[in-house]
C-alpha cells in the first residue's frame, strides 16, 4: 500500500502441546475441505444433472462457478488478511464457506446450486494460504520442514478424497451429502479457530481508514473473467455470435480484461493485483506455464470421470477409487523431489519431467477406448500423478526465484491465479470442444450406414432378432433395434470426443514444453524460500 502503518513484531510466544496440535488439526482440515470441494463434484456431475433436468454442458457451470471464486479471490488474500486481520479472515471466510456448502445442499436448481457454488469459492479461496500460515506459525523455524510436510499431505490428500468420497455418496446417498459433509466440519473449524488461535500482534489495532481497496481494479477482473468464461461456457451451445448474451458479453470481456490490465498498471498506484511484477521473464513465462498446468489438470479432472462413467460404465465409487492409487504415489514423489532440489537438481529439470508424465497421460488417455480395463486406467492417472508432484512445487519455485523480496508474494499470488485461470479455461474449452468433436465423429458414422448396406442390414437385423427374442413384436423390435444403433453411434461419437480432448490437452503441454527453456536456472537460496513460505501469512 502507499501508506501503512509498521507491522509490530509477530507474537514471539508459539502454542505448546494440546493447543498446538489443535491449531494443526484446524489448519489442515480447512485446507482439506477447500480441495476435496475442487473434485468432489466431478464425479456427481452425471446424477446432478439428471435430478436438476439440465445438460452436462451446463452443469458444469457448478465446477467453474468454484474456479471463477477462487481466481478472484486467491491474489487478494494478502490483502484482505491485512485489511481484516488474519484472524478474522481466516473464521469469516469458514463461515461462508460452510453456509454456501449448506445451500449447494438445498439447491433446487442448477442457477442456485451455482450461486452457492460460487460464494463458496470466495470463502474456499483464503483457506489453503491462509492454513499454511497458521501452520508455520505453530512451529518454530527448526521444524517448520515438518510444517510444510504435515501441510503438504493435506494438499495430496483433498485432491484424492475428493472423488473417492464423491463417488461414495452418489452410490448410496444423494448428491446433496457431497456439500452437506463439510457442515460439521466447518462448524468445528470455526469453534476451534475462535478459541485458539491468536490474533497476531499487527492485527489488534488494524488501522483500515489508511489501507485504500482497490475497488474499480476489483470489478474490472470480475466482470472481465466473469464475461470471459461464460462467452467459453455458452458459445458453443448457444450459437456463438447468433446469441445476442454472446454477443454482449464478448464486447464486455474485450473491453473490461484490458482495461483491467491499463488500471493495475498505470491507473492506481494500490493494484490489487500488482501485475508490474510480470516484467520479470520468469515470472512472465512460469504464469505462461502454470496456465497450461492448470488447463490439464482441470481438464484431466472433469473429463475422467465422464469417460469412465458415461463411456465405461463404471459407477461413481468405481471412478473414485481408481484416483487413489495416482493420489498416493504423489507422496513419496513429493519427498523425492524436496531431496532432488535440495541437492542442487535443476528446477527446470523437475519441471520438464513432469510436463513429459502429464502430456504422456493425456496421449495413453487418448488410445483407450470403451473397453479399457481398469488397471489401464491406474497406470494412466498414477502417470499423472508423478506429473503433478514434479510440476507444482519446482515450476512456483522457479517462477519466483529471481524476483525482489518485496514482489514474492505478488508472485506467488499471480502464479496460483493463472492456474486457476488455466483450469477455468480449460474446463470452457473442454465442454466446448467435446460438443464440436462428438458432432463431427456422429456425422462420419452416419454417413458409413447406408441404406441396403451389408453390415448394417446384418447388425440391424441381428438386434431386431434379439428383441423379437425377448418378447417384443415385431414392428417394435425394428424401431428398437434402429433407436438401439443410433444409441451406439452417439456412445461412439461421443468415446472418439474424448479420446480428441485427451489428445489436444497433451498438445498444449508440446507445444508449451520449449518455453521451459526460456526460464533462467536460479537455485532458490535459503532467504528467498523462507520468504516464499513467510507470504503465506
Amino acid at each position: 500500500m502507499a501508506t501503512q502503518t509498521l507491522a509490530l513484531p509477530a507474537q514471539t510466544t508459539l502454542p505448546a502441546g494440546f493447543k498446538k496440535w489443535i491449531i494443526v488439526v484446524t489448519a489442515i482440515s480447512a485446507a482439506i475441505i477447500e480441495l476435496i470441494d475442487t473434485s468432489i463434484v466431478n464425479v456427481g456431475l452425471t446424477d446432478i444433472a439428471g435430478n436438476l433436468g439440465v445438460t452436462i454442458e451446463d452443469v458444469s457451470w457448478v465446477v467453474t462457478a468454484y474456479a471463477i471464486a477462487n481466481v478472484i479471490v486467491i491474489p487478494m488474500t494478502g490483502f484482505l488478511q491485512r485489511y481484516f486481520g488474519r484472524k478474522n479472515y481466516y473464521v469469516g471466510s469458514i463461515i461462508l464457506f460452510t453456509v454456501a456448502s449448506y445451500g449447494c445442499g438445498f439447491a433446487d436448481n442448477l442457477w442456485v446450486l451455482v450461486g452457492f457454488r460460487f460464494l463458496q469459492g470466495i470463502g474456499g479461496g483464503a483457506l489453503l494460504s491462509t492454513s499454511q500460515g497458521l501452520m508455520f506459525d505453530a512451529f518454530p523455524p527448526s521444524q517448520r520442514p515438518l510444517a510444510s510436510a504435515l501441510f503438504g499431505m493435506g494438499i495430496v490428500l483433498g485432491p484424492t478424497l475428493g472423488p473417492t468420497l464423491g463417488g461414495f455418496i452418489i452410490d448410496n446417498y444423494h448428491w446433496s451429502w457431497m456439500f452437506y459433509i463439510n457442515v460439521p466440519i466447518g462448524i468445528a473449524a470455526v469453534l476451534l479457530s475462535v478459541a485458539y488461535i491468536d490474533k497476531k500482534a499487527d492485527e489488534q489495532n488494524i488501522d483500515r481508514k489508511r489501507i485504500q481497496i482497490d475497488q474499480i481494479g476489483i470489478l474490472l477482473l470480475a466482470v472481465g473473467i466473469g464475461s470471459l468464461q461464460y462467452v467459453l461456457e455458452r458459445g458453443e451451445s448457444d450459437d456463438w455470435f447468433d446469441s445476442k448474451v454472446i454477443l454482449w458479453l464478448t464486447v464486455v470481456a474485450v473491453f473490461a480484461i484490458p482495461c483491467f490490465i491499463w488500471w493495475e498498471l498505470r491507473g492506481t498506484k494500490d493494484p490489487v493485483v500488482d501485475l508490474r511484477a510480470l516484467k520479470n521473464r520468469n515470472l512472465a513465462v512460469g504464469s505462461i506455464l502454470m496456465v497450461v498446468i492448470g488447463y490439464g489438470l482441470f481438464t484431466s479432472v472433469l473429463l475422467y470421470p465422464l469417460f469412465a462413467q458415461r463411456i465405461v460404465g463404471l459407477t461413481a465409487t468405481q471412478t473414485g477409487k481408481l484416483l487413489v492409487p495416482g493420489g498416493l504415489i504423489m507422496l513419496p514423489m513429493f519427498a523425492l523431489v524436496g531431496r532432488l532440489l535440495a541437492k542442487g537438481v535443476s528446477p527446470r529439470l523437475a519441471v520438464a519431467v513432469g510436463y513429459v508424465a502429464f502430456a504422456s497421460f493425456c496421449f495413453i488417455m487418448s488410445t483407450y477406448n470403451m473397453d479399457v480395463s481398469n488397471g489401464d486406467f491406474i497406470i494412466a492417472l498414477t502417470i499423472r500423478g508423478v506429473g503433478l508432484a514434479f510440476v507444482n512445487v519446482p515450476l512456483i519455485n522457479q517462477s519466483v526465484s529471481t524476483l525482489e523480496p518485496r514482489q514474492l508474494p505478488t508472485g506467488i499470488a499471480i502464479v496460483n491465479m493463472m492456474r486457476q485461470v488455466g483450469g477455468a479455461f480449460g474446463v470452457a474449452i473442454t465442454n466446448t470442444y467435446v460438443t464440436q468433436r462428438a458432432a463431427v465423429h456422429r456425422g462420419d458414422l452416419v454417413s458409413n450406414l447406408q441404406p441396403g448396406e451389408m453390415l448394417t442390414t446384418d447388425r440391424v437385423n441381428a438386434m431386431t432378432q434379439a428383441l423379437v427374442a425377448r418378447g417384443v413384436n415385431a414392428f417394435d423390435a425394428a424401431t428398437g433395434a434402429f433407436k438401439n444403433l443410433d444409441l451406439i453411434i452417439s456412445r461412439q461419437a461421443l468415446m472418439l470426443s474424448y479420446l480428441d480432448t485427451f489428445k489436444l490437452a497433451g498438445l498444449f503441454f508440446v507445444v508449451s514444453f520449449p518455453l521451459l527453456f526460456l526460464l533462467k536456472s536460479k537455485k532458490v537460496d535459503a532467504a528467498t524460500a523462507k520468504a516464499i513460505a513467510d507470504s503465506a501469512h
